[in-house]
Parts: C-alpha cells; sequence; structure tokens
C-alpha cells in the first residue's frame, strides 16, 4: 500500500529586531501558531528554521514576523553566496550591524564615565555638577538607549513585553525622575551634593538625582550587547572557516581545451584539472595522474593520503604533488564540504532540552518582573520608606532582571561547541545530541572500516631457510600486480611499499579458485592455495606449514609462494587493525563506556580483532539486517547504546542507538543515520566527540545554573534596596558576558589525537 507523504517544505529567515531571547520566544510562538507551520528560533544566530506545509507560503511567514514586530528575509540565492556553500555570513554585512552599535556604544562610554565619576565620588561634585551630568546624559538615554526605547515601544505595540522594556522603563524613570528634581525638585540647587551609597537611604526625592543610573545602566547594558554580538561571530567562525576552505575557481577540461571557470559553474561529469599546490574543486574520482592530497583543513589528518586513477578526492582538500584530473560526482549543496557546513548550521539553529526550558521561563519573565517592580514600589511606600527609597528599589528591580544571561546561555555554547567541532572533524547533528551522550555507558564497534582499514592489507611474510624476504615480495608481487583479485592487489601494493618497483612477469596465467602462476626474471612462479603448490607436487616444509595453521587461526588468509620447484614463503594477508585502533578503545573505557565488537566476520577473526585492540565482548557472524536487533537486545537490558559504524548495513543500527557516531570516511547512509559524524577515519575522534559533546553539554548547564542563580539572588537584594541602579545594571551585564565567556572556553578544547 502507498504511503502518502505531506508536502512540506522548509525555509530558514534571516530574523532583524531581535534583542533578547524574549523576543525569538515571542516570534516562534507566533509563526507556531500559524496552521501547518513548525518553527524553531533562534536568538544567537538570529534565524528561524521553518517547516510549512504547502498551503502556506514563505511571503505569508515573513508577514507573520513583521506582523509580530521584527523583520524576515529569505537567504540569499546560492550563486550570490559564493562557491563555499550554503550558510556563509558576509563579513562586511556583519561588520556594517556591528557598526551602530559600537557608535551607541562609544557615545554611552565617553559621556557616562564622567556622568558616572561625578556621582560617585563627592570631591567631583563642583557648584554646578548635576547640570553638567544633565547635558552628558541627555544623547546617552536618548539617542545611545534609542534602539532600548524603539523595542519597548514595538513591543509594546503588540501587548508584549520583552527585556528592552524593562532597560528602557528603568533608565527612562531614572533620567525622568532627574529632570523633575532638577527643575521642579531641590536637586538644581547651586552646590547641590550627594554621597554615592551602596545602600538607599529613605530621603526626600526632590533634592536627588539618578543620571549616573540612566547613563551608567545604558552603557552597561550596550557593551554587553556589543560584545554577545561579537561573540557570536566568534561562536560562528568555525563555520565560515569551513566554508572558506572551498575552491572558488577551477580549471575545467572542455574540448580537448582548458577553460577557467566559476565553481559554481561545475557540473557533475565534467573534468577539471588540478595543479600542484590548488584546491580540488568539488568530490569526485581521479582520471589521471598520482598525487599526495593534504586533507588537514578538511579532516584533521596530518600525513598527505597518496591518491591515483580510480580514487576518490574530496572538494576543498590540496593537491600536494603532481598534475591530476578529476571527474566530478557530487557539486554544490551535495558535496562532503556544504553537507558538513549544513550539519554544523543545523545544529547550532537546534534547540536543546534545557534552552526550550529558558526560552519558556524568559517569555513569562519580563511581565513578572514588572510586577515586581510596582509591588516594590508599593511596599516601599507602604511601609513609610519615602517616594525616594522606593523608587530606586522599583527601578534596580527592572534593571538587574533582564534575563539576557538565560537567553545566550545554550545559544552560545552550542555554537562555540559545534564551531569547534567542525575545525577538529567532528560534526554534531543536532542539540539533542549532547544530552544523549551523558547517558551513554556502552560503545558498539562495528568491525570492518570502523576498528579496521576495511581493506586487504599484507601484514606478514614468512620464508623458508635460505629464502629472503624481499626476493620473495619481488617475485610474488609482480605476479600478483598483474591481478585484479582483491588479495592479489594487497599482495602487490605491499611488495611495492617495501621493495619499491616490480618487474613485469614474462608469462601470467590465472588459475581460477587457486591463484595465480607465470614466469618474472626467469623463475617459474606460483602464488596462492596450497592446493596449487600441490598441483605442480610441491609441499610447505613444516616451518612454513605452522605459520600457516597459526595465520588462519588468527582468521588471517594465508598465501603460499613457490618458485623453481620449491615452496619459498607463506604471505599473511588481512582487513588490518587501525593504528590507533586499541587506543581509542583505552580512550572509550576512560570515558566509563563498555565496548563491544559487532561483525559479520566469523568468529575466529572477530577475536583475533578484539584481542588485538583490548575489547573482551565480541559479538560475530552477525547478519547486516540483525544489527539492529542487537542494539534493541542491549537497551532492553537496560543500556544506553552508542554505535560506531560506517556502512549500509550500520545505517539502521545507527538510527536505533540512543547515540549514532558515523564515520566520515563511510558511506553516504551511514552518516545520515549518525548523531555524530567522524570525517576523520580514527576510531579515537569517537573519544573525543564523546568528551566535546559531554563538555558542551555541561557548560550549557553551568551557563543555566549561573544565570538562573543569579537573577535569583539578586532581585531579592534590588527590591530590599540594597542595589542602586546602576550597580544593578553594570552586575547584568556582567553576567551575559560571564555566560559568553564561560561558552567560548570551548574554542579551546583539544582533541586527544
Amino acid at each position: 500500500m502507498a504511503t502518502t507523504v505531506p508536502d512540506t517544505a522548509e525555509v530558514e529567515l534571516a530574523i532583524g529586531g531581535m534583542t533578547c531571547a524574549s523576543c525569538a520566544a515571542r516570534i516562534e510562538k507566533k509563526l507556531n501558531r500559524m496552521d501547518g507551520v513548525t518553527a524553531t528560533v533562534n536568538y544567537a544566530t538570529e534565524k528561524a528554521k521553518v517547516t510549512f506545509d504547502a498551503d502556506v507560503t514563505v511571503d505569508d511567514l515573513i508577514a507573520t514576523v513583521e506582523a509580530t514586530g521584527y523583520t524576515a528575509r529569505e537567504p540569499r540565492p546560492e550563486s550570490a553566496r559564493g562557491a563555499a556553500g550554503p550558510g556563509q555570513d558576509d563579513e562586511s554585512g556583519q561588520d556594517d550591524e556591528l557598526r551602530p552599535l559600537r557608535q551607541r556604544l562609544v557615545t554611552a562610554v565617553l559621556l557616562s564615565v564622567p556622568v558616572v565619576a561625578m556621582a560617585m565620588v563627592p570631591a567631583l561634585q563642583f557648584e554646578y555638577w548635576q547640570w553638567l551630568s544633565l547635558t552628558l546624559a541627555a544623547p546617552v538615554v536618548t539617542y545611545a538607549a534609542w534602539p532600548f526605547h524603539r523595542a519597548a515601544f514595538t513591543n509594546a505595540r503588540h501587548g508584549a513585553a520583552t527585556m528592552d522594556t524593562l532597560i528602557s522603563v528603568g533608565t527612562s524613570a531614572a533620567f525622568l525622575w532627574s529632570l523633575w528634581a532638577l527643575f521642579f525638585g531641590t536637586a538644581g540647587t547651586p552646590g547641590m551634593t550627594h554621597p554615592f551609597e551602596l545602600t538607599i537611604a529613605r530621603t526626600d526625592g526632590a533634592g536627588n538625582i539618578y543620571l549616573e543610573a540612566a547613563a551608567g545602566v545604558t552603557a552597561a547594558v550596550l557593551a554587553g550587547r556589543y560584545f554577545e554580538a561579537r561573540a557570536k561571530r566568534k561562536a560562528g567562525a568555525a563555520l565560515r572557516a569551513l566554508l572558506e576552505l572551498g575552491a572558488k575557481d577551477v580549471t575545467v577540461l572542455r574540448g580537448g581545451r582548458e577553460e577557467q571557470i566559476p565553481v559554481g559553474e561545475l557540473r557533475v561529469g565534467d573534468r577539471f584539472l588540478v595543479r600542484p599546490g590548488e584546491k580540488i574543486a568539488t568530490d569526485g574520482t581521479v582520471v589521471e595522474g598520482t598525487s599526495a592530497v593534504d586533507a588537514s583543513m578538511l579532516t584533521g589528518e596530518s600525513v598527505p593520503v597518496e591518491v591515483g586513477a580510480g580514487d576518490a578526492v574530496t572538494g576543498a582538500t590540496v593537491n600536494a604533488g603532481g598534475r591530476l584530473v578529476v571527474e566530478a560526482t557530487r557539486v554544490g549543496a551535495d558535496t562532503q564540504l556544504a553537507r558538513m557546513a549544513k550539519l554544523v548550521e543545523d545544529a547550532q539553529n537546534g534547540k536543546a532540552a534545557a534552552q526550550r526550558l529558558a526560552d519558556r521561563i524568559s517569555a513569562v519573565f519580563v511581565p513578572v518582573v514588572i510586577a515586581l517592580a510596582l509591588g516594590t514600589l508599593g511596599f516601599w511606600l507602604g511601609n513609610g520608606a519615602g517616594l525616594t527609597a522606593a523608587f530606586t528599589a522599583a527601578v534596580a528591580v527592572l534593571i538587574i532582571a533582564c534575563p539576557c544571561a538565560l537567553g545566550l546561555a545554550t545559544p552560545t555554547a552550542l555554537m562555540a561547541g559545534t564551531g569547534r567541532g567542525a575545525q577538529l572533524g567532528i560534526l554534531i547533528k543536532g542539540p539533542e545530541v549532547l544530552e544523549s551522550t551523558r547517558k551513554v555507558d556502552t560503545v558498539v564497534l562495528d568491525k570492518t572500516g570502523t576498528v579496521t582499514t576495511g581493506k586487504m592489507t599484507l601484514l606478514a611474510v614468512h620464508t623458508a631457510d635460505g629464502t629472503g624476504e624481499d626476493e620473495v615480495l619481488r617475485l610474488a608481487g609482480a605476479l600478483e600486480h598483474a591481478s585484479e583479485h582483491p588479495i592479489a592487489r594487497a599482495v602487490a601494493a605491499g611488495a611495492a611499499e617495501r621493495v619499491g618497483d616490480l618487474p613485469t612477469p614474462e608469462d601470467f596465467a590465472n588459475v581460477p579458485g587457486l591463484g595465480v602462476q607465470g614466469v618474472v626474471d626467469g623463475h617459474a612462479v606460483l602464488v596462492g592455495r596450497t592446493k596449487l603448490l600441490a598441483e605442480w607436487a610441491m609441499e610447505l616444509p613444516s616451518g612454513l606449514a605452522r605459520a600457516k595453521a597459526d595465520a588462519e587461526a588468527a582468521g588471517r588468509t594465508a598465501i603460499a609462494v613457490a618458485w623453481d620447484g620449491e615452496a619459498r614463503a607463506v604471505l599473511e594477508v588481512a582487513d588490518a587493525v587501525k593504528p590507533t585502533s586499541a587506543e581509542a578503545v583505552t580512550r572509550l573505557r576512560a570515558l566509563g563506556l563498555t565496548p563491544i565488537l559487532l561483525t559479520g566476520d566469523n568468529q575466529a577473526v572477530a577475536d583475533a580483532v578484539a584481542a588485538e585492540v583490548g575489547i573482551d565482548q565480541v559479538i560475530a557472524e552477525v547478519m547486516p539486517e540483525d544489527k539492529v536487533d542487537v542494539v534493541k537486545r542491549l537497551q532492553s537490558e537496560g543500556r544506553s547504546v552508542a554505535m560506531v559504524g560506517d556502512g549500509v548495513n550500520d545505517a539502521a543500527a545507527l538510527a536505533r542507538a540512543d547515540l549514532g557516531l558515523a564515520m566520515g570516511t563511510g558511506t553516504d547512509a551511514a552518516i545520515e543515520a549518525g548523531d555524530l559524524t567522524l570525517v576523520r577515519g580514527d576510531l579515537r575522534a569517537a573519544a573525543d566527540a564523546i568528551r566535546l559533546a559531554r563538555r558542551t553539554l555541561g557548560t550549557i548547564r553551568s551557563n543555566l545554573f549561573w544565570a538562573f542563580a543569579y537573577n535569583v539572588a539578586a532581585l531579592p537584594l534590588a527590591a530590599a534596596g540594597l542595589l542602586n541602579p546602576m550597580i544593578a545594571g553594570a552586575a547584568m551585564a556582567f553576567s551575559s558576558v560571564f555566560v559568553v565567556g564561560n561558552s567560548l572556553r570551548l574554542r579551546t578544547f583539544k582533541a586527544a589525537v
């Protein structure tokens, strides 16, 4: 029976005008009220990720956002973004956004410093100091604080209150009170002074001004906003750096001519030239030439990879050797680089459960705080504290309550963590993944391509008495070089690596099912099963027979070599264990995980690999479709399971596991099914990925703790009249800077590799 798939689409909108997490929560709520719309709005990235039904248009979404009091626009077309891929931001555009904020901040700081100094230091209060304070503070409260007033007015028109409302109301109240005291009270009297106190004196407010609070709070909040904006750019720098890796132009071969075109015009099937030192323009297959490719910028691998005809190469890696002709297999958004960027961007746009909680709190926090400020005002007035004390306490409540730190706690940590992961070749698919890493206690490792290299390799050479190893490799390698069998290729590659150039056979014949035979340098050579040697009346000497038996007991393939009527050697070929797998297993154990080896190979092979890398539990001879059942069984035993794999047959198990880690060197199916993608083929990256994810989650939690603790502790102090408004504003701004700084520490995370 056919299944009807809903006709849905997805768009990412750039949102303008947001000044706090409450704004994001409000836009998100409005969008989600639309029929057929599911939206996530992120204040840190200033983007909305929206999934909508066919009867809703992007224009409808934009209109809803604008009706809420903000701006929205569709992403720029791919061609306008340049060749680097999706999600790239324009640096100059970001500078344009920061410039007005920077100008307002400079104005506020330069003018508010003398205002604050005169209010704090009685010795600076000359005869008409209060009027100079008014002259300096007025531009700060009007021009510099204008974004807060504008946002508060916009929100009020829509019946909402945000953190900008708190800032606008608090600073305006302090400024207007000061105006009243100067023009209608006694504060304008020549020679008026008042001391700087941390506590509130319950006196008649007619002789007190709070210009230092109005100007100082504005400067402090603007400083916090500016550094938050800078921090968002830094946290997203890894993604921009990733996208910058791509080549901008490419030389294609068309009609026997070389033609240079922008990378964006490259098509699948095009053949393009990569000269030494140039970046490979896109993912493809080498059709001509040999070279070493430096993939360190993309994968973190420090050793260049040798490639030749038939080898796959990845866009943005650098050709460090000879001339290559590559046939494009993927272009645009399908390339590995573009997919990596999309994964990082999706992760940064997502929200963890902790952040969803913070957003809900922010949405109701503002009206509660305003009510608390009014209650504080009424309480102090009712207790006879005087208008000054009551008013000052109420203003302090408004200012200190701004939950900017609460709104930034998760986005900044998530952006910094995923950005750092991208630099290390670790891609975190979504924020919910972070919470999964904390619970995991068991890690299931696929054998082939994960713990092992996934290709046959010559591992050992056993020779008879009087026979040299180099001679064996030269003759056997020359004969096997003429064969296309995977085992033959492994022998030939191993021989060429150890002894250099191989001679060309003078005669060659393939014996199906048994091996190969031929003439090399005048010697009649046989390479294959012992049965092939038996047909020529040759037997292995006892020493070689034992070596063959031991190799087969360890799950390796044993190949006999003979020439000139005598058995001379036994070669061991197997899927080699990666050199770093044993160390990776040790690191996974150190994280509190129990490793289990899972494979479809026979028990002897699995046991040998497990013993080599230090794994105690082995599940072997498992059919591909049964791997997911193994994960289910482990989960039914109460375990939280992480699965590491690289093949199509691992995809279901990766999706079923509590945490799926896909090797980036594997298949697309595995990568799509995994929660974390390890760009490097090194299993040690799995331990690094879990460490980074746990560190990111820990940072989010510590951010949320301090943001909550700050507000819980500070609000009662302000309501009790123990903080004046200026100090409250500075403390509030510091809390945001603290959260951002704590998040940016993730950028110093180092892989243990």
